[in-house]
C-alpha cells in the first residue's frame, strides 16, 4: 500500500471479487452459516475478498455503555475479551486467508481504538498473516484498491474502487442512495463507489460526459454499491433495540463484483476497455 491506495496485479482476464462490509462476526445475530457458504464459494472459485468494515462487532467490553449480556458469544465472555475475539477470528478466517486482500475499518472497530486504546483491524491482520503466510493489507475507514490487468508491458488497464465505510443514517426511504450523491462531488476518478454502514444493499450507474484527449465527447459509467450486513437484527419484529427505534428488515450478504477487462480492435487501432457489473450474492 502506498498513500492509502492498495494496489492488486492481476492477469489481463475475468476477475471476480467478493465485496463484504459489516458481518459484525462476534456478534450472536451473525449468521455465520451464510457468511461460511459465501466464503467457501468464493474459495472454491478462488475470487478475491475485500472487507469493507465492521467485520467486528465489539461492544461487549469494559467502559461500553452499549454492552448487553445477550449480544455477546459464550467463548468470548472471558475478562480477556478483546483478545478473545480476535485469536478466535484468526482462527475461523484461516481457511480464506489466501483470498482475503484487504480489511478496511468501520465505526465499531475505530470506537474500541477511542475506548480501549487498542486497533482489532491491526491485530486481526497481523495474526491472520503470520499464522497463514499471507500478505492482506490494512486498509482505511476509506481508501482506494486498484485492480492492475496486466499482459504484457505494453497492455495494462486499471479499475479503480473508491471505499468507505459509510456515515449517517441510510433512511428507510432513500437507503443510503442519497450519499452516492454527496460521495460523487468530490470523488473523481473512481470506476466504482462503495461503501457499506447502513445494512443496505444496492447498485447504481451514474454516467457521466466528459471529453477525451482528443476533443471527443464521451460517456463514462461510474458503478455505486452499497453492500449489507449478516447480522439479523430484525428477529421478526419481536423487539430489541433494533425494532425500537424502527429500524425495519435488513438483507443479509453481500455482492459479486465481475470485472471484465476487453480488447477489441476498430480501424486496425487495437483498444483495451474494462466493463464491470455488480450483483447480490
Amino acid at each position: 500500500m502506498k498513500n492509502n491506495v492498495h494496489i492488486l496485479t492481476v492477469p489481463f482476464e475475468q476477475r471476480k471479487v467478493l465485496l463484504l462490509s459489516d458481518l459484525h462476526w462476534d456478534n450472536p445475530k451473525c449468521d455465520r452459516v451464510l457468511l461460511k457458504k459465501h466464503l467457501d464459494l468464493a474459495l472454491k472459485g478462488g475470487n478475491d475478498v475485500l472487507l469493507n468494515g465492521d467485520t467486528f462487532c465489539l461492544m461487549q467490553g469494559a467502559y461500553d455503555p452499549r454492552k448487553s449480556k445477550s449480544d455477546i458469544r459464550p467463548e468470548h465472555n472471558v475478562n480477556s475479551y478483546l483478545d478473545a475475539v480476535v485469536n478466535d477470528a484468526i482462527d475461523w478466517f484461516k481457511p480464506y486467508a489466501n483470498i482475503i486482500k484487504v480489511v478496511g475499518y468501520g465505526n465499531h472497530e475505530t470506537n474500541i481504538i477511542k475506548r480501549q486504546e487498542t486497533d482489532v483491524i491491526q491485530r486481526f491482520v497481523f495474526g491472520l498473516n503470520r499464522e497463514c503466510d499471507t500478505s492482506i493489507e490494512v486498509g482505511g475507514y476509506g481508501g482506494w484498491i486498484v485492480y492492475q490487468f496486466k499482459e504484457c508491458a505494453t497492455i495494462r488497464k486499471s479499475f479503480k474502487i473508491k471505499y468507505f465505510h459509510g456515515a449517517g443514517g441510510g433512511g428507510p426511504v432513500t437507503k443510503g442512495v442519497i450519499q452516492f450523491n454527496r460521495m460523487s462531488s468530490f470523488i473523481e476518478g473512481a470506476d466504482l463507489i462503495w461503501m457499506g454502514h447502513v445494512h443496505e444493499c444496492n447498485e447504481v450507474i451514474y454516467t457521466n460526459e466528459y471529453l477525451d484527449n482528443k476533443l471527443n465527447v464521451k460517456l463514462r459509467n461510474i458503478l455505486m454499491v452499497r453492500t449489507s450486513t449478516y447480522k439479523e437484527e430484525y428477529n421478526k419484529g419481536l423487539g430489541g433495540w433494533h425494532v425500537e427505534r424502527g429500524a425495519t428488515p435488513k438483507p443479509l450478504g453481500g455482492r459479486w463484483l465481475e470485472i471484465n477487462p476487453e480488447r477489441t480492435m476498430k480501424n486496425k487501432v487495437e483498444t483495451t476497455t474494462i466493463n464491470a457489473m455488480t450483483y447480490r450474492i
